[in-house]
């Protein structure tokens, strides 16, 4: 899933600011001048604007303005092919997720606002969605859309991992203490609903080593692995080995 993309670390940031620091005159000269720039300081192409179809909740539309996108025909007419729209909605929230794990997300995103315009109490178009727009550069944008869903489905464990995963990369962005404590106070209710999810239990482990609870980080970071190895996080290993060798002595 795109929101479990590993944090950025410290270095890449720093190194990142300093080229912006290097090139804030020249990028700062041509954007006075309404241009984009490349990071060497030359003008850009202006990227085309995306089709509101392929942007979550087509960009921002209402269920009215997005049926215009789509066609009110059209839109009938996939409709009929159910038993109901809810069942409709419910066949391209399966499909989104379908071609998010053959890597498509395009194609997922469209599905997934197919779902939404069908019905917009489908909670799993929303977190389709959310998970789409976590490859965005911030995850305000997951953020509000996998809100929005864990508001119609409050204990769905998928949902408050995602959405506590996704407070823990804003909190790696801006060090905000709130973000840190609405993501561990998420993944806490998604390990307590299903102590059996561990990307919930790894991520976890993140928000310890955050709040230096290193201790509690390596024991959330052996339940996760009890349950999946595949959901370890060797790059969270790594930083919490350079605090506090592994108390089980498997990592070293």
């Amino acid at each position: 899933m795109f929101i479990s993309i590993t944090f950025k670390s410290f270095s890449q940031a720093l190194a990142a600011a300093l080229l912006l620091g290097l090139l804030a005159a020249p990028a700062a000269q041509a954007q006075r001048k309404g241009k984009p720039v490349n990071a060497d300081g030359s003008l850009a192409a202006t990227p085309p604007a995306r089709p509101a179809r392929l942007l979550p909740l087509f960009g921002g539309l209402t269920p009215a303005q997005a049926t215009q996108i789509i066609g009110e025909a059209q839109l009938k007419a996939i409709a009929a092919s159910f038993a109901s729209p809810a069942e409709a909605s419910a066949f391209f929230s399966t499909k989104g997720y379908e071609y998010l794990n053959e890597n498509q997300p395009d194609t997922a995103a469209y599905r997934f606002n197919l779902a939404w315009l069908l019905n917009q109490q489908n909670a799993d178009a929303y977190r389709g969605l959310g998970i789409v727009a976590s490859a965005q550069p911030t995850p305000d944008a997951a953020i509000g859309l996998l809100a929005k869903g864990l508001a119609l489905t409050p204990a769905s464990a998928p949902m408050l991992s995602d959405l506590g995963t996704s407070y823990l990369i804003r909190y790696g962005q801006t060090k905000k203490k709130k973000d840190l404590t609405a993501g561990m106070d998420l993944l806490q209710r998604a390990t307590t609903i299903d102590p059996a999810n561990a990307v919930a239990w790894q991520q976890q482990a993140r928000g310890f080593y955050y709040q230096e609870k290193y201790a509690e980080a390596w024991a959330a970071v052996h339940k996760g692995q009890a349950l999946s190895v595949s959901s370890l996080d060797f790059s969270l290993i790594s930083d919490l080995l350079a605090k506090l060798p592994d108390p089980q002595g498997i990592f070293k």
